[in-house]
């Protein structure tokens, strides 16, 4: 049963990344439509084709490869500085630039003059090419109000799981107390673990990063807080004590390893599913947006301990860079837990929104093959133009980004290298979660 529940987690991931990425094309293909581009190819997957149908000038369909997906736009990259479309040329570089050249125009049909990408203007370009990203984001975006709102997130609460007997320091990393330790205000307060605690100093208290704020900020202080028990309100009174507690950094995270001196009342929350309002959720997202754009500026710094985890003793860290074959793995390990259900799948929706937040920021940077890299093509040309027409100079023409398809063609192999050790690592030293 368990073995039938892991693959069924991988099936449902599956599904999910092929509607990812046909949502992502769908985006280039509508706005390339919608500006009189075309399209001749609709593709989700690489590989032979598995099923396709053609509808106008577009053919639609699967292939057997589920790892990315594509739509052919005709005139891509503009002709040469001869006019031709194809000049062909024995240095290897400028083979790669004509052969990009030519593949952009294989498909020119008579009357397809005025269908080109590249006459189209570049703020409509960087429109088409835009749109596929914005979709993952759209999506990601979706998925993650579903989830924060609809099924809710594991999070500290209000309520007490434990009573620390007396006040020890954070830093000192010990459990038992000391006879010169005193007693914690929790504990001479009468706090009892079960109290869920309603309100601090006359202060509601609906979440816990309020309610550790609150006390962080009342030390040697003496303060009311009700707390309900076995359905009663009780009013206690405890006076807070100065304790070396963990940092918190500004989105209430705790920074490992650094401690400050604050109030301490001298318990340990409990943890439970709790739903988000929409702001709530808003700002998780916002922070959680930050942390894959630092993870993202950080990946090279994590190659060495990737190398390490695939081909050494080096252990697989948990916030290792991780590929489909991972997550799929993952989503597997997330259909075995012994969890509720709604928990299920809220997880795979994390997994999935996170995957399409990734495919967002990782296609906007500014490098061919990605968008990003036609995007920042498209911005250069507005730029040249617009500034050969306030200098009074001759318009220099559209950007010819097949110029860069040698350094198009590096990037791609830096990635294809990269996603190579990445697999290896995900299947020998996965990344897990139990």
């Amino acid at each position: 049963m368990t073995t039938l529940m892991f693959i069924l987690g991988i099936v449902v991931f599956a599904f999910g990344l092929l509607v990812s990425i046909a949502w992502h094309e769908l985006g280039h293909l509508s706005t390339a439509k919608l500006f009189g581009i075309r399209v001749p190819q609709y593709m989700v997957g690489f590989g032979p084709t598995v099923w396709s149908r053609r509808k106008g000038d577009t053919e639609y369909g699967i292939k057997a490869i589920p790892l990315g997906g594509y739509i052919r736009m005709i005139g891509m990259f503009p002709p040469g500085d001869d006019g031709r479309i194809v000049a062909r040329s024995t240095s290897p570089w400028r083979g790669m630039i004509e052969d990009a050249r030519s593949a952009a125009f294989e498909e020119l049909r008579p009357g397809d003059e005025t269908r080109l990408f590249y006459t189209r203007k570049p703020w409509k370009r960087v429109i088409v090419m835009f749109a596929g990203p914005f979709m993952n984001l759209i999506l990601a975006v979706g998925l993650f109000l579903t989830v924060l709102m609809g099924f809710g997130i594991q999070q500290q609460t209000t309520t007490v799981s434990s009573i620390s007997p007396c006040v020890i320091a954070q830093s000192e990393n010990r459990d038992a107390c000391k006879a010169s330790d005193p007693a914690s205000p929790a504990a001479a307060a009468g706090m009892k673990a079960g109290d869920r605690i309603v309100s601090f100093d006359g202060r509601g208290t609906n979440d816990w990063n309020t309610l550790s704020d609150l006390i962080r900020d009342s030390a040697g202080r003496t303060v009311p807080l009700v707390v309900e028990r076995d359905g009663k309100q009780l009013t206690l009174h405890a006076t807070i004590a100065t304790n070396l507690v963990a940092k918190k950094d500004a989105a209430g995270t705790y920074v490992q390893g650094q401690y400050v001196k604050a109030g301490f009342l001298g318990f340990s929350a409990a943890t439970g599913v709790v739903k988000q309002d929409f702001g709530e959720s808003v700002s998780w997202m916002t922070d959680r947006v930050g942390d894959a754009v630092d993870s993202l500026v950080a990946l090279p710094a994590k190659i060495p301990a990737l190398w390490d985890a695939a081909f050494g003793d080096g252990p697989r860290e948990q916030d290792s860079p991780m590929g489909i074959v991972g997550a799929a793995r993952v989503t597997g390990e997330i259909a075995t837990l012994d969890i509720p259900a709604s928990q299920q799948l809220a997880m795979f929706v994390f997994v999935l929104a996170g995957f399409n937040l990734s495919l967002f920021l990782f296609n906007m940077l500014p490098l061919l093959p990605l968008d990003g890299g036609h995007i920042a093509g498209a911005l250069w040309e507005s730029l040249r133009r617009n500034l050969a027409r306030v200098l009074r100079r001759p318009d220099p023409g559209p950007f010819d980004v097949a110029k860069l398809m040698p350094v198009a063609y590096v990037v791609a192999g830096i990635f294809v290298c990269f996603t190579v050790l990445v697999l290896i690592a995900d299947v020998v030293n996965p990344v897990k979660i139990s």
